[in-house]
C-alpha cells in the first residue's frame, strides 16, 4: 500500500514551509523516543538520524532559495 503525501508544483516558499514541517514532525518523533529509552545504542542512532534530517533540510532550503518554484513528490510505501 502506498500513501501519497506530496505531489505537485509549489512556490519555493511553500516548499520550504512544507519540508520544514514534515522534517520537524519526524525530529519530534525521534526526540520523544529518546526521552523514553535508556538504551544508549538506540539514543545514538536516533541522534544521528536527527542530525541527518537537519542537514538534509538545510541543504534543501539552500537549493530552494535559488528557485521560484519546484515539484515535490513524496510517497510512503507500507509493506
Amino acid at each position: 500500500m502506498d500513501l501519497q503525501l506530496l505531489k505537485g508544483q509549489f512556490s519555493a516558499t511553500d516548499a520550504i514551509d512544507l519540508l520544514t514541517q514534515v522534517v520537524q514532525v519526524k525530529i519530534q518523533f525521534h526526540e520523544r523516543k529518546i526521552e523514553r529509552t535508556h538504551n544508549e545504542e538506540d539514543i545514538k542512532m536516533r541522534e544521528t538520524r536527527i542530525k541527518e534530517l537537519q542537514d538534509g533540510l538545510h541543504a534543501a532550503k539552500t537549493a530552494l532559495r535559488n528557485q521560484q518554484s519546484c515539484a515535490l513528490e513524496s510517497t510512503i510505501s507500507i509493506h
